[in-house]
Parts: structure tokens; C-alpha cells; sequence
């Protein structure tokens, strides 16, 4: 009995020797997962401070598992980094001379995205200078400008008119304008009123409102100035404005080359102008819609031979006035002239305009068919001054048959 006793003893140490070591095993060995899984939590979050979340995009290209200055690298040297509006559509491309991306904006992608440990959370990010791009060419698809020109209203819509336009360095960058620039070639050549021809009312003898004749614009008039106004309109597209006035850049002819009559009432001329009549010989000066001077007697260019000396018909201005002066030019057999006049208001470029002639005897009606000036209106000396008093620098001369 005392041996089965010994024996049924025995059994029991061991095997609660047995039991104790499976629990000093089960213990080390916890001790040793909880160190495992301690020292890889350790690791992962080590790895997390310095490598971006797997499933991380920037301007659409994958940095996953990459440090900061790996994925600045990839993304410069693979992203689509310049958006281009194109044909009203927005196209991505690669620039090698654009920097996507610098290391500060990296960083701050990298914090918007850090977790403790890696995520497997999906995050895309965009770079600020693309997403300003998109948004501004976005905007610009959108734009609409009223041109407004002497009474007229033209609506002018960016995604018709612009192409191949990008934004960089916080301005806009045009590529083709050609579409504008035919737009507005299209405009000038409905609105502008130089060589064209129209109705006019002029004086016959002591009235103001005499016969309606057809009198066509040579210098006098204005013109839309493409080049400033396409400047000008890119501007106020680039700044979103919705309104833009034609007459902020127009254009004239002949000694200024700024316009004349934009705005004008009566056909724009205006109240205040000269007239001249080549058969009857007559100047008419109104001003501010009353008749200040009438001449019956003037001799203007002669009309047989030749034809460079004919006083030139249409609507002209006065270019300056200057006292005394001296006329210099060529007659018709070749030799030079050196007229001295008192007073001197030329209309065209080529010499013609208003001024005394003290040497003129003749101041017939008929005088200036064969013995005429060579372009010029001659004015008697005992009434020149009238009309130097009554008329100004870039006041409209109208000449008709």
C-alpha cells in the first residue's frame, strides 16, 4: 500500500511539475509575443514618421511607402504638371521646366495623411499651383465680356475666342489668340467710321442747314485699335470683369493718329466744324451750331492740269495752327516755292489747309480753274483772321464739290 502510495505521489509531481512548466513556458512565451508585437508596434510607428500611408497619391502619382524626399522626387519628375485650357477643355501634360513640387508642401501633404501607424486609408492630394491652375482656366471657360462701342454691345465668350492657355506664376498665359483678333478685325469693320460715306447736311448761304449732300471721312473718324484692345480685353479677362468700353482704345488718322468724332452728335461731326464748296468758292465756319463766318470769295486748288493740285474732297481736321509760317513745295514745272503767310492751318498731310494769300490778285469765281492754289483754300488777308479766330486744332473741314 505504501508503495502505491508512493508511486500515486510520484505521478502527481510530476505532473504538476509538468503543469508548472507549461505555465513558466506559457508565460515566457506571452512575455515573449507581448515583447513581439511591442517591438513591431515600435517599428510601425517608426516607419509611419518617416514613409507616407501605401495607398497615397499626389498629382495623381503614387508615393506610398516612400520617405518625403523620395516622393518630392517622383512626383517632379512624373506628375502632369501643367494644365492647359484647350479648345474649352482642361489637358494635363508634363513640363520638365515647372517644379511640381517643393519639399515644405510635401511635408505638408505627408502631416494631412500621417497616422500612427501605416493606414491602408486612401488619400489624394493635389499641388497648390496645379489646383489654382484648374481652378483659374476653369473660371476663364466660364468668362464673358460685353464689349460695348459707340451704342453697339458685342458679347465676347472666352471658351469662342482663347486657346492654349495656362496659369502659372500667378498670371494668366495666352497661347493662340488668333479667334480674338479676328473678332475684333470683324468689329472695326462694322463699327469704325474712317473712309466711310454718309449723308450730310451743309450750309447754304447764311443758313446753317442748307442740302443734304454725301460726304465720305478721309482723316476724320476713329477706328477700333486691335492690337490695344486685344492687350487690353486678355486683361480683363484675366481679371474677371464683366464689362469692357470700346473707347479705351481706338485709333485715328493723318497728323494724330488719335480718333476724331467717337461720341459726336450730327453724323459725329459734332456742332463746331468748317465747310468748304469747291464750285462755289465758299467757306462756312459754324460753331456750337451757328453760322460765325461765311466767306463768298476763297480760291481753292486749281482744277485743270494736274491733278495733285485739286483741293482733295472729303472729311478732314485741322492738324495745328501756326503764325506766321512759311509754305515751301514744288510747282508744276519743277521749280521750289517759299511762301511766307501769316497764318497757316493745314487739314491733310500732303499740304493742303487754310492761309492768307497776299500775293493773289485774282479772287474770282472762276479763279481756281485755271489759276487756282495747289491744294490749299486761299483766304484774303483782310479776312484770314476770321477764320484763324474761329477755328481750333482737331475741329472736323469738310470739302465737297
Amino acid at each position: 500500500m505504501n508503495e502505491d502510495l508512493k508511486k500515486k505521489n510520484k505521478r502527481n509531481n510530476i505532473i504538476i511539475l509538468t503543469i508548472a512548466v507549461l505555465i513558466i513556458v506559457g508565460v515566457i512565451a506571452g512575455f515573449g509575443i507581448h515583447n513581439h508585437r511591442v517591438a513591431t508596434q515600435a517599428a510601425a510607428e517608426k516607419y509611419a514618421k518617416t514613409h507616407f500611408n501605401p495607398n497615397v497619391t499626389i498629382d495623381g502619382v503614387k508615393v506610398g511607402k516612400l520617405t518625403v524626399t523620395k516622393a518630392m522626387a517622383k512626383v517632379n519628375q512624373k506628375a502632369k504638371n501643367q494644365v492647359e485650357l484647350k479648345n474649352n477643355e482642361l489637358v494635363y501634360s508634363y513640363n520638365t521646366t515647372v517644379q511640381s513640387l517643393d519639399e515644405s508642401e510635401t511635408k505638408a501633404f505627408f502631416k494631412k495623411q500621417q497616422t500612427k501607424t501605416p493606414s491602408t486609408q486612401t488619400y489624394k492630394f493635389t499641388t497648390s499651383n496645379l489646383a489654382t491652375a484648374k481652378k483659374k482656366l476653369t473660371d476663364l471657360s466660364k468668362a464673358e465680356i460685353t464689349y460695348k462701342i459707340n451704342g453697339k454691345n458685342y458679347q465676347l465668350k472666352a471658351k469662342d475666342l482663347l486657346n492654349n492657355v495656362t496659369y502659372r506664376d500667378n498670371r494668366y498665359q495666352f497661347g493662340d489668340t488668333s479667334k480674338l483678333t479676328t473678332k475684333l478685325n470683324q468689329i472695326d469693320k462694322e463699327v469704325s467710321t474712317l473712309h466711310k460715306s454718309y449723308k450730310f447736311t451743309v450750309p447754304k448761304g447764311n443758313k446753317v442747314k442748307g442740302k443734304t449732300i454725301t460726304v465720305k471721312n478721309k482723316t476724320w473718324g476713329w477706328g477700333v485699335y486691335v492690337k490695344k484692345t486685344q492687350r487690353l480685353l486678355l486683361e480683363a479677362f484675366a481679371k474677371g470683369q464683366k464689362n469692357f468700353d470700346g473707347a479705351d482704345a481706338l485709333y485715328g488718322l493723318g497728323y494724330s493718329t488719335y480718333p476724331h468724332g467717337y461720341g459726336y452728335s450730327n453724323k459725329e461731326i459734332g456742332d463746331t466744324y468748317a465747310v468748304v464748296s469747291l464750285k462755289k468758292q465758299e467757306v462756312w465756319l459754324i460753331k456750337k451750331g451757328k453760322l460765325a463766318v461765311h466767306l463768298r470769295d476763297v480760291v481753292t486748288g486749281t482744277m485743270e492740269g494736274s491733278k495733285g493740285d485739286q483741293t482733295p474732297r472729303g472729311v478732314w481736321y485741322i492738324h495745328y495752327k501756326e503764325s506766321p509760317s512759311t509754305l515751301r513745295g514744288t510747282n508744276d514745272d519743277g521749280s521750289s516755292y517759299a511762301s511766307p503767310v501769316k497764318y497757316w492751318m493745314p487739314f491733310t498731310l500732303s499740304g493742303c489747309g487754310f492761309h492768307d494769300a497776299s500775293w493773289r490778285t485774282d479772287w474770282s469765281k472762276t479763279a481756281y480753274l485755271k489759276g487756282g492754289s495747289h491744294g490749299c483754300v486761299n483766304v484774303k488777308p483782310s479776312e484770314i483772321r476770321s477764320v484763324w479766330n474761329n477755328i481750333k486744332k482737331g475741329e472736323p473741314v469738310i470739302i465737297y464739290e
